[in-house]
């Protein structure tokens, strides 16, 4: 692997002058050497930035079902072995398997002009000569409603919601095709799920309904979708063409990756922490979610270099098929069984490696999407979360705040696990998100440092102090 260039030497000795914050007492200094030297090797650290570029620039995009996918297992897997990690497992899991195919849309009226799309993933395609049709254009499912079927059918219907962030917004990718074809659409267009945008298109699964219709849909780019909207509503009929290619095999076989550094005194109770291996078919799958994969497994195998051992078991998991069916972290709970009740806490990144902020802590409970689990936690066990956050202020990267998780992680949550979601700016992930810009070139490494820093200390001193968060009343 080629090797990278450290991050320029100002930057890190600033840095590393302040590496821990924390009051003296307590959790925060029981295990300030620790964390310091977990932080420090963190910081100077190349290994994980090399693995993160050779999954990007060697492996490529990873779409569950791909052979591509299946070529970053058995390399993750080769790459635990390396590190000198336990028990490292591939479990199988069966996936879907989507495949995008041929794909265009082009506007014929009032002038011809192709668009630039991404079919989104699970749709299902057009006829071999593409569907054409009117288009009709809402900003909301209220829209929509308004309209009426005598409006919407036949037509091509355009989401084209205002950006109020992911979780909002999202809903239109993920329903409207269903919500058009309810009203007898015969196609759908969305806007990308992104507020910034240079002509990108962003692709991301949608949900069909047994009983409904399965219509197509792509994502358009925000420049594309304002204005063909603009056109709709000055009254000019528009036209467009949508060709896909669009469709869905056999499930394929596929693997979970696990590797775990062994607990000293309660080897059976487990800290897991990871993110997701799979991403869509294109771009390179760098912030999502190789980022999160390489972060979790570096600050394992930053563990393992330094000589430090556990109480409990830290076990690291790349799930697969958390972008278009979750079948990673739901098989990973039917494997371990009635062992969750050993698992103290689960520990998901799977937001990008801008600057961390801290993570989102809860647990126990329905898992309420990405954002966040929204159920509570003891006040005693947040108040240690806390503690152990102030070990991270020298990064400024240990603020804790209420409700966290992931998608992997969901199914754990759900049987009652505290779980634990990195925050980051978050300032460009959404650029990025889902698109063929999805590339190496994003990582900014040191900030990719800091996230293996943030999650190095965190599950080592989960995993290694007296009580479990569970305890703690």
């Amino acid at each position: 692997m080629t090797k990278l260039p450290l991050t320029k030497s100002l930057p890190l000795l600033f840095v590393a002058g302040a590496l821990v914050a924390a009051e003296p007492s307590g959790i925060s200094g029981k295990y300030q050497e620790s964390a310091q030297k977990l932080i420090t090797a963190a910081l100077a650290d190349d290994e994980g930035l090399q693995r993160l570029q050779y999954l990007c620039d060697r492996l490529g995009n990873r779409i569950s079902g791909s052979e591509s996918l299946e070529r970053a297992i058995q390399w993750a897997a080769g790459e635990m072995k390396k590190a000198g990690l336990e028990n490292v497992r591939t479990p199988p899991v069966k996936v879907p398997k989507w495949v995008r195919g041929k794909e265009s849309a082009v506007m014929l009226a009032p002038v011809q002009k192709p668009l630039t799309m991404l079919g989104l993933g699970m749709s299902v395609g057009t006829p071999a000569d593409g569907i054409t049709a009117e288009v009709v254009a809402v900003n909301s499912f209220e829209q929509l409603t308004a309209l009426g079927r005598a409006k919407v059918e036949g037509k091509i219907v355009l989401f084209n919601p205002a950006w109020q962030g992911y979780g909002p917004t999202v809903i239109y990718r993920s329903s409207g095709a269903l919500r058009a074809a309810e009203l007898g659409a015969v196609a759908v267009l969305v806007r990308s799920m992104t507020d910034h945008s240079l002509s990108t298109p962003h692709t991301g699964a949608l949900n069909y309904t047994d009983g409904i219709a399965k219509i197509p849909a792509a994502a358009v780019t925000v420049e594309d979708a304002a204005m063909l909207e603009r056109l709709v509503r000055s009254g000019v009929p528009v036209r467009v063409k949508l060709a896909m290619e669009a469709h869905q095999e056999q499930d394929a076989d596929s693997h979970n990756v696990m590797g775990e550094i062994r607990g000293t005194e309660k080897p059976n109770e487990v800290v897991v922490l990871g993110g997701h291996i799979d991403s869509w078919d294109i771009g390179q799958g760098a912030n999502d979610d190789g980022s999160g994969i390489m972060a979790t497994f570096q600050a394992v195998a930053l563990m393992k270099k330094l000589g430090l051992k556990p109480r409990r078991t830290i076990r690291v998991v790349f799930w697969v098929n958390e972008e278009n069916g979750g079948e990673g972290g739901k098989a990973y709970r039917a494997m371990v069984g009635e062992a969750v009740k050993d698992h103290v806490a689960a520990i998901e990144m799977d937001g990008g490696a801008e600057k961390p902020l801290g993570f989102g802590f809860g647990g126990g409970g329905e898992f309420g999407g990405r954002g966040g689990a929204a159920v509570a936690t003891s006040p005693a066990a947040f108040q240690r979360a806390v503690e152990i956050g102030k070990l991270l202020a020298g990064i400024q990267g240990g603020e804790m705040t209420p409700g966290g998780g992931g998608s992997d992680i969901s199914p754990l949550l759900a049987a009652g696990v505290p779980g634990f979601g990195v925050r980051t700016v978050g300032t460009h992930y959404f650029d990025w998100h889902h698109t063929n810009s999805d590339t190496f070139d994003k990582i900014v490494p040191l900030e990719f440092r800091q996230n293996v820093a943030a999650l190095a200390v965190l599950s080592y001193v989960l995993a290694d102090m007296p009580e479990r968060l569970s305890e703690l009343k």
